[in-house]
């Protein structure tokens, strides 16, 4: 299960006074002298819960803690068997004929490739074949039409997308709730980041490869929404700093984190918009690289 703190930035209705901020600070280990807040032009310290930072660095320094224990995590997804063979769901919905799926299948074993790419080159199966197939598989509907080539407002990740061959078809922030198309299988450690992050219901469906770059064309950021990439952050702390800077950058109000595998995400919502940082991870950079196009200028706050 994915950990998920709480951060929230607001201004004490009292003044906490000059000497008392590393009584205040909820680090410990606080080194401050000087209560920022009371200068003029100072940012706002940072609360998590009911604790307050009295700094971007005393808030970076705890985060560690937070970080290290999603880096050391993994979300295990207890695996889900289809209900059918991808052979046998196309049976079923008379999209192959028996001999066809023999054929095909004696082919595939002797070449060492996949029934699906042995369908798709043989032309006995096209792309929306397999995907009402897939949809047979697991129990989820294919793209329905009145959701097909809409333009999507969304701020969900581009590097998670991709990652997970998946793509908004709707999005109401109204009704909270969210269509997301896959292209292969429903990854639901995906969805179930997505309704911690955002509290929106992602409701799955099954589309082709097609269906899926279109439909990343007409997906649009929200004004004010960025993202970033840090790949294969090289330890806690580096994360940590990386945090506290857009933090900073953005006058944090809230932050939550969660894992989903192999990434670990934080989306930070502030004043001057909302931005999810995305860590990927070793065994993620790879396909992360691929994945994000778009990054965000360097902070140049220094953290220590």
């Amino acid at each position: 299960m994915a950990f998920i703190p709480s951060l929230k930035s607001l201004l004490p209705a009292r003044d906490l006074g000059w000497n008392r901020v590393r009584a205040a600070c909820g680090l410990p280990a606080c080194h401050n002298k000087l209560m920022m807040r009371c200068v003029p032009g100072s940012r706002l310290g940072i609360f998590v819960r009911d604790t307050w930072y009295c700094s971007p660095d005393c808030f970076a320094a705890a985060a560690r803690t937070t970080m290290a224990l999603l880096s050391s995590r993994s979300v295990v997804e207890m695996p889900r068997n289809p209900r059918l063979s991808l052979g046998l769901a196309l049976l079923s919905k008379d999209l192959l004929t028996e001999d066809q799926l023999r054929s095909a299948t004696l082919m595939s074993q002797r070449e060492g490739v996949s029934l699906e790419v042995k369908l798709l080159e043989t032309g006995l199966a096209t792309e929306k074949n397999l995907a009402v197939a897939r949809a047979v598989q697991w129990g989820y509907p294919v793209l329905a039409q009145d959701l097909s080539g809409q333009l999507v407002q969304s701020d969900l990740p581009s590097t998670l997308l991709r990652a997970y061959s998946a793509v908004p078809l709707h999005y109401s922030p109204k009704g909270k709730r969210l269509v997301l198309g896959f292209v292969r299988r429903v990854e639901h450690s995906f969805l179930q980041s997505i309704e911690q992050i955002t509290g929106f219901r992602a409701e799955p469906c099954f589309i082709t490869p097609a269906e899926f770059n279109e439909q990343m064309e007409r997906v649009a950021a929200p004004a004010g929404y960025e993202e970033a990439l840090v790949e294969e952050p090289r330890d806690v702390a580096q994360m940590a700093r990386k945090l506290g800077g857009f933090a900073v950058e953005f006058n944090a109000i809230e932050v939550r984190f969660t894992k989903c595998n192999p990434f670990i995400w934080a989306r930070i919502w502030g004043r001057r918009g909302t931005v999810d940082v995305i860590f990927a991870l070793k065994s993620a950079a790879q396909a992360a690289r691929a994945a994000f196009s778009k990054t965000l200028p360097e902070v140049t706050y220094s953290l220590g």
